[in-house]
């Protein structure tokens, strides 16, 4: 699963005094992102429709309990607009009301799918047009740098089948934050797929290709 942050300058977030209920900005339409990915109008339409409001995290922690339910996500002329309400007597949820009114929570961040043909390749980046799937918005203490890793519960042998370049192992790699073995395997096996010998004069260019990917995939955290 992909991540994204925004600064709170960028998000443009805003508390509803003490209510616990806050709105602002989880993505922005038409610039260039640190990755240099930009997202259009639209990206956002047809997850909405088919899957409903993402879930409420805070540092993308899918495995603890939801800080809070966004109320409301939709698109505007600006952006992905979110409104939503932290959970009362969660002690999580109230250090986050508290870092927020203080200041020192630092973004909103999305976690989302994407598949082939969401998205326009340039030399500059991606343009998204689609985001097959919103899963997640959560509220961040660092931008970007919480923002490469994967959810290992949320993989699915779709993410994987969809790789089919070298660029696509490289973004992929780059999104990795933890591998399991049976992953790994499935890794290894696509790469042999894509690496499959050519022409006699790739052969080499290939080879050594295959193997600086092993040697990332083997880089890897993979649990025992």
């Amino acid at each position: 699963m992909l991540r994204k942050t925004l600064l709170l300058s960028d998000a443009a977030i805003k508390l509803d005094g003490d209510t616990g209920r806050f709105a602002g900005y989880a993505s922005v339409f038409g610039g260039v992102d640190s990755y240099g990915d930009t997202v259009v109008r639209g990206a956002y339409d047809s997850t909405l429709r088919n899957n409903g409001k993402p879930k409420m995290f805070f540092n993308h922690d899918s495995y603890a309990l939801p800080i809070g339910k966004w109320l409301a996500a939709k698109e505007d002329d600006h952006g992905l607009f979110v409104e939503g309400e932290l959970t009362a007597g969660n002690p999580q949820s109230d250090a986050v009301r508290a870092a927020l009114k203080h200041g020192t929570v630092d973004g909103l961040s999305i976690g989302y799918y994407l598949k082939k043909g969401d998205f326009d390749e340039t030399e500059e980046g991606r343009v998204i047009r689609k985001v097959s799937r919103l899963v997640e918005v959560s509220v961040v203490t660092f931008p970007a740098d919480e923002a490469a890793r994967v959810d290992l519960a949320s993989v699915k042998s779709e993410d994987i089948d969809g790789i089919e370049t070298v660029r696509d192992f490289e973004r992929f790699l780059r999104d990795a934050g933890g591998l399991s073995k049976g992953l790994a395997t499935a890794l290894v096996s696509r790469a042999k797929l894509i690496f499959a010998p050519g022409e006699p004069d790739a052969e080499d260019a290939e080879a050594k290709a295959y193997a600086d990917l092993l040697d990332r995939i083997r880089a890897v955290r993979i649990p025992q």
